[in-house]
C-alpha cells in the first residue's frame, strides 16, 4: 500500500513531559485519514510535526516517499494544504480580498483559485466581510485557502469544532467530495461520530500514544463486548464469576466485561458446575462510540 505520510517513532517532549510518544503512522494515499483522540492527546501536535511547524525531539516523518527536515520542507509544503487551529483570513476584509491575497502571495492563476472558492461552494459568500461570516463559512474559507494550491495532501486539525449539526454534516460532504477528487485528507477530531461517516483509515492517540490505526471493521474488532448470561440464580451466579472476572448484576442478568469465547465458555461450565441454570449466553451490542470510548478511556466525551 502506498503511504503519502509515515512516520517512524515520532516523538516531541517538552522538558520532560512526552506529549508525543514513538509514534508510527501510515496514512494511506488517496483516502480519509481521522485521527482521533481526546482534547490533550497529542493530534494538534503531530499534525504540527508533519508540517514541520515543530520540530520532533525524535523519530522520523516522510511525505509523499520523502522525509520532512529543512531541506526538503520548502518544496513538499507547497504539495500540502493545512487548517491548523483558528481559521485564516482578514476578518476586516472580504472573502474575496482574502483569496486575492493568496493568490498573489502563491503565485496562482485566477482559475485555479476560482476552482477552490467553487469545490467549498463559497462563491456567492466572497463579498461579505470575514467578520460577518458564520464559524462554518469561516471554516469553508479557510479550506479554500488551504485548496487554491491544488495539494495532494490537505490537513486539517478539528475542522468542525464548534459547528452545529448541519455545518459538521457540510464539512463531511467536502471531505468526501475532495476524497473522490484524488485529495488525501487527514483529519482531526475527539469525536468519532464526527469523522466514522467520512474516514476510510482511522488513526486513535491517547495520552501521546497510537493505541489504534486500521479500518472501521478492525476497529469494531479491537474490542471485546461484554457477555450477558441469563440464568436460574442471578446473584449467586455473580457472586461466583465477580472476583475472577469482574462481573456485576444487570437487571436479571450478569454483565461479564472482556471475556473471549473460550473464557466465557469456561464461566458457563463453572456456573453449571456449581448447579446453576444457564438459560442464554449472548454477547452485548456494541457501537463504535462504544469501541471508541473503551479505548480511550472515555476522554471523547
Amino acid at each position: 500500500m502506498s503511504h503519502i505520510v509515515a512516520t517512524d517513532g515520532l516523538t516531541k517532549r517538552y522538558g520532560k513531559r512526552a506529549v508525543v510518544q514513538n509514534l508510527d503512522l501510515r496514512v494511506p494515499t488517496g483516502c480519509v485519514y481521522g485521527f482521533l483522540g481526546p482534547n490533550g492527546s497529542g493530534k494538534s501536535t503531530t499534525m504540527k510535526m508533519l508540517l514541520s511547524l515543530v520540530q520532533p525531539s525524535s523519530g522520523e516523518v516522510r511525505v509523499m516517499g520523502r522525509p520532512m527536515n529543512r531541506a526538503t520542507r520548502r518544496r513538499l509544503l507547497a504539495d500540502i494544504g493545512s487548517l491548523i487551529e483558528s481559521p485564516p483570513g482578514y476578518a476586516h476584509l472580504t472573502g474575496r480580498e482574502n483569496m486575492r491575497l493568496v493568490q498573489r502571495t502563491l503565485g496562482l492563476p485566477e482559475g485555479q483559485v476560482e476552482h477552490a472558492v467553487r469545490t467549498v461552494r463559497m462563491h456567492q459568500q466572497l463579498d461579505k466581510r470575514v467578520r460577518d461570516y458564520s464559524l462554518g463559512m469561516k471554516q469553508r474559507l479557510g479550506i479554500a485557502m488551504a485548496l487554491a494550491r491544488r495539494p495532494r495532501l490537505l490537513i486539517l486539525d478539528e475542522p468542525t469544532n464548534g459547528l452545529d449539526p448541519a455545518g459538521i454534516e457540510e464539512i463531511r460532504e467536502l471531505l468526501r467530495r475532495l476524497a473522490d477528487a484524488g485529495v488525501t485528507v487527514m483529519v482531526s477530531s475527539h469525536l468519532l461520530g464526527e469523522i466514522d461517516r467520512t474516514a476510510t483509515m482511522l488513526g486513535i492517540l491517547s495520552g501521546g500514544r497510537l493505541i489504534f490505526q486500521g479500518t472501521r471493521a478492525e476497529l469494531l474488532a479491537a474490542s471485546t463486548p461484554d457477555v450477558l448470561i441469563d440464568g436460574s440464580e442471578p446473584e449467586r451466579a455473580n457472586a461466583l464469576l465477580q472476583a475472577e472476572t469482574g462481573s456485576r448484576l444487570d437487571g436479571a442478568s450478569v454483565r461479564v466485561p472482556g471475556l473471549d469465547d473460550k473464557a466465557t465458555a469456561r464461566a458457563v461450565a463453572l456456573l453449571v458446575g456449581a448447579g446453576i441454570g444457564v438459560h442464554g449466553v449472548r454477547r452485548d451490542e456494541q457501537s463504535l462510540e462504544d469501541v471508541f470510548m473503551d479505548l480511550t478511556g472515555g476522554g471523547g466525551l
